[in-house]
């Protein structure tokens, strides 16, 4: 063989090689919101196989060749469905159709010296914020902890200033409350389309933050069916999340209204003119 043709018979046979091996990008676990399951079947014989406690509150619960591909193993126990239509529903049971999800941003927030009109707009119109809770894991025991929760006021047209949750016990943030029922809840504007259009970091003073602080409780029952209202038609694919989970509703106690919404300092809202406020 002349030596100038012996690079490209060697690239020949790399490629020749690698013939049975394919590139493979990240996955993307983003659900389509045409995929959506409707009307899904969460009875109690299907819903074990959904979700299954693990070290978090949720484990994932179909094969791993489903997503990465035949072949491919990915690490850490998963649990096996019952049936296709199984795995198909357990991967889009916290998914929402969003044609059918109401848009949560209000009009433009108020006046900056409006300070619990401000509160008020930031607790109705975010759809989830940030608990802290005293922790009862054994390894941060006394320590701050913090969870994501979506929450609501109220319907979009009905702001109560009262904000709601709908949680198991599973949870380690509702171990937490158990032992302690006091918890801080923080809102930031930076949820929403406002600070990114004045193009405000969420840390700028100007990029409104609210923190609520209270105690928890569990909604009584005269008050529950205004609490589904609030949560079900704010996240309405709540209502099909599964029985055996032992959902609850719970509301938080307001003792202090924090808020930050420009520079020079902090106001400290006194609860009456919170609730005597309006977030319209």
């Amino acid at each position: 063989m002349k030596p100038h043709y012996f690079p490209l018979a060697l690239l020949a046979a790399l490629l020749a090689l690698c013939r049975g091996y394919t590139l493979r990008s990240s996955v993307s676990w983003v659900v389509s919101s045409n995929d959506v399951v409707e009307d899904a079947d969460l009875s109690e014989e299907v819903a074990p196989a959904l979700l299954v406690d693990g070290a978090g509150l949720w484990k994932q619960a179909y094969p791993s060749s489903d997503v990465l591909g035949d072949g491919v193993e990915s690490p850490g126990e998963l649990v096996k469905p019952e049936s296709d239509g199984v795995a198909q529903l357990s991967s889009r049971l916290f998914s929402y159709r969003l044609e059918k999800v109401k848009k949560s941003a209000g009009s433009s927030p108020p006046p900056h010296q409006e300070t619990a009109r401000t509160a008020r707009y930031i607790a109705h119109y975010s759809d989830w914020g940030h608990l802290a809770t005293i922790s009862t894991q054994d390894k941060i025991k006394g320590l701050p902890f913090g969870n994501i929760f979506s929450v609501s006021d109220g319907p979009l047209d009905n702001s109560t200033g009262v904000i709601y949750f709908y949680v198991t016990p599973m949870d380690n943030t509702v171990s937490d409350l158990k032992s302690n029922p006091y918890a801080s809840l923080t809102f930031s504007e930076a949820e929403g389309e406002f600070c990114r259009q004045m193009a405000y970091d969420p840390e700028d003073p100007r990029c409104a933050r609210l923190t609520l602080t209270g105690k928890m409780v569990e909604v009584a029952p005269e008050e529950l069916t205004f609490a589904k209202e609030a949560m079900f038609s704010r996240h309405p694919v709540m209502a099909k999340w599964p029985v055996g989970h032992k959902w609850f509703f719970m509301k938080l106690e307001l003792i202090q209204v924090w808020l930050q919404d420009w520079v020079g300092g902090v106001s400290l809202i006194p609860l009456e003119d919170y609730f005597k406020a309006t977030p319209f």
